[in-house]
């Protein structure tokens, strides 16, 4: 074999992009629909799962009534988005199952975290990051937070008008390469660049399809929030299954799965 040809060989197995299905507008009901039925064909593990995950906002709240400052709570909130992708992954390997014929277990969907450990784990390194990004940039955006007791809307304009489009920055980045980023990992175990390039490129072929899924998962967690993280219990195994769902329609497979 020659050196050039080694050479294309490499580049064509690292840092490929899948292909993607386009994707009707009402999509990410039907992947809802789809989850709906996942929680109830699995209640104690969804359940479960949904109880373990609701411990972190449920602390975030507890935190932000304690310290009732702003200053703790919008950080927590981007890092949860941030880490929910990871979290999820278990769950993942549950509607997985369900799809293959499979009883779903407790063991065998927290064995799936270790699957493709390299490609899984170097993802939550860069959510990590990301987390570390937003984390060092917050504290630059508090030190616009207005030194009185009782601020204007004036007077907080430009935290909040900055808060805001650096939290949605990095909101948009996170949603583009996390939403079918572990979902590739798991189940192709493909190297993490190939899984992040396959995200970003169905995103860019499906984009108003995934505003509409990324508005869901936006008003999900903020309903969550309200409920003082009760509602998380639901939500979390519900929008799990959604997104492996939205996976399997989105992604193109060698047996073609697309959304009916």
């Amino acid at each position: 074999m020659s050196t050039s040809h080694a050479v294309q060989s490499h580049t064509k197995r690292y840092a490929r992009t899948i292909e993607c299905n386009k994707m009707n507008v009402f999509a990410p009901f039907h992947w809802l629909s789809l989850a709906v039925d996942d929680f109830f064909a699995t209640p104690f593990i969804s359940i479960g799962y949904g109880l373990i995950f609701s411990i972190i906002p449920f602390a975030v709240l507890q935190l932000f009534s304690t310290e009732a400052n702003p200053m703790f709570l919008i950080p927590m909130v981007v890092g949860l988005t941030l880490i929910g992708p990871v979290f999820s992954s278990a769950l993942y390997d549950v509607a997985w199952e369900l799809e293959k014929g499979h009883r779903p277990s407790f063991s065998h969907s927290y064995k799936s975290l270790l699957r493709n450990k390299v490609g899984l784990w170097g993802f939550a390194v860069i959510l990590l990051l990301l987390l570390t990004l937003w984390i060092l940039l917050a504290g630059l955006v508090f030190a616009l937070y207005p030194s009185a007791s009782e601020p204007t809307l004036i007077e907080l304009s430009a935290f909040l008008g900055l808060g805001s489009i650096i939290g949605g920055i990095l909101l948009v980045v996170v949603l583009v390469i996390s939403a079918f980023t572990p979902q590739v990992i798991m189940e192709r175990q493909v190297d993490i660049m190939t899984a992040v390039f396959s995200s970003a490129n169905a995103v860019k072929n499906n984009l108003v399809v995934m505003c509409v899924w990324g508005a869901i998962i936006l008003t999900a967690v903020a309903v969550g929030f309200l409920t003082s993280a009760i509602a998380f219990i639901v939500i979390m195994p519900l929008l799990s299954f959604a997104s492996w769902h939205a996976y399997i329609a989105v992604i193109k497979t060698k047996k073609p799965r697309t959304f009916e």
